[in-house]
């Protein structure tokens, strides 16, 4: 059967080695079954999350002006601000404004590849206005790049594989990334524009993604295989891990990559605000794989025989080998898919193919459509003169 709950997994477990073994069993069952998990016993400071929250939820405080000064656009890499309805998720428009930060790096040259230019410095809030903020989050960036490296090593180690066996795909300063997100209530949006999508259907990229929500409300859900969505609510004190796309191509979809969604707050529920990290990998990667034991794949297989049922969910898997030179490619190509404005402003060519490749697909649909609606037509014209008209003619 497909899940209907997400399973909440303590990480201190995992430290003591006489409980490490059942840790390890249930991280497994999790990973091959769901794909989407809580974890509780961090070790990240309950004050530095204290801290994270206020001063995350102070930047959309900010007057305008001080947050277009750090605008997403000024920068070719993806890292900023963006205003309310400025990201496209399933060619719908998100309802969310939001902040993507970055662990520290420099400039790239001009003879690295297009997609070093997500590798950049953060454009940071004026710190006259909010001086603990970058502090804060360099500190938070730092104690999950930690904790994703640790959890890494124990998703390895449940599939059977050596803890390093992840470690070739990262660079020795691996870049991971943090959004900080306010979703307002459907009052605050247009009149012509209250949709419910928050964000729409997604799979995150890389390994492994850390979701902090930072408010009390629900709208969080990922999505089962039988094409169901669960809720996701907040629980004090976790984290919400999501297995990334990346992670399911290295392990042969053994790791599944759970399609994810949020729904914007009721009217009068006041902003819901989310913290995620996400765990990178390096740029320079290929669609390598590990091997993975065949008992593990086995496990992977009988789940798979036993729901009797076909993968299900509503969103496209990205990294398909061959499609791609290297995951840098992929990833400022998805980018640019959901920034349009950054792409119009830094990557107008890449805008364009991506557009060109949506007009086909929409053409593809709408034939589609033509096609069965006039098999229906063909079909009732048959009923009306054959055999079944004759039947009718009868029965009358």
């Amino acid at each position: 059967m497909a899940f209907n709950s997400i399973p909440i997994l303590d990480l201190s477990l995992a430290r003591d080695a006489n409980t490490k073994p059942s840790f390890l069993e249930s991280l497994r069952s999790a990973l091959l079954e769901v794909g989407f998990l809580y974890v509780k016993n961090t070790g990240i400071d309950d004050e530095l999350i204290e801290h994270v929250t206020g001063q995350g939820k102070a930047f959309f405080d900010l007057p305008e002006d001080k947050k277009l000064e750090v605008q997403m656009k000024n920068a070719a890499s993806f890292l900023g601000y963006n205003k309310l309805g400025n990201e496209i998720t399933a060619l719908k428009t998100d309802w969310r404004e939001q902040i993507d930060l970055s662990t520290p790096h420099p400039l790239p040259t001009a003879s690295d590849p297009l997609y070093y230019n997500l590798l950049s410095p953060n454009q940071w809030p004026d710190p006259d206005h909010l001086p603990m903020f970058r502090p804060t989050f360099e500190s938070y960036m730092s104690q999950m790049s930690t904790l994703s490296t640790t959890f890494t090593s124990l998703i390895a180690e449940a599939l059977g594989l050596s803890p390093t066996a992840f470690s070739r795909f990262f660079d020795p300063d691996q870049q991971h990334k943090l959004k900080i997100v306010k979703y307002p209530d459907l009052s605050c949006l247009p009149a012509d524009q209250r949709s419910q999508q928050g964000v729409g259907p997604h799979k995150d990229s890389m390994l492994t993604s850390y979701l902090l929500q930072a408010s009390h409300h629900h709208g969080l859900q990922a999505q089962n295989l039988s094409g169901d969505w669960i809720d996701c609510p907040p629980i004090s004190g976790t984290l919400v891990v999501a297995i990334g796309q990346g992670l399911e191509a290295l392990t042969h979809g053994v790791c599944a990559s759970t399609t994810h969604r949020v729904l914007s707050p009721a009217a009068g529920q006041g902003p819901r605000f989310s913290i995620p990290f996400f765990q990178g990998v390096s740029y320079d990667a290929t669609f390598e794989t590990v091997d993975i034991p065949d008992e593990i794949m086995e496990m992977r297989a009988e789940i798979w025989r036993k729901r009797g049922v076909d993968r299900m969910d509503d969103v496209e898997f990205t990294f398909t080998k061959g499609r791609w030179g290297h995951l840098g490619d992929a990833t400022l190509t998805n980018r640019v898919k959901s920034h349009p404005d950054v792409g119009e402003r830094w990557y107008p060519d890449i805008l364009a193919k991506i557009r060109e490749e949506e007009r086909k697909v929409r053409e593809e649909k709408e034939r589609g459509r033509e096609a069965v609606t006039e098999h229906v037509h063909e079909k009732k014209g048959m009923d009306a003169t054959g055999p079944l008209a004759a039947m009718k003619e009868v029965t009358v």
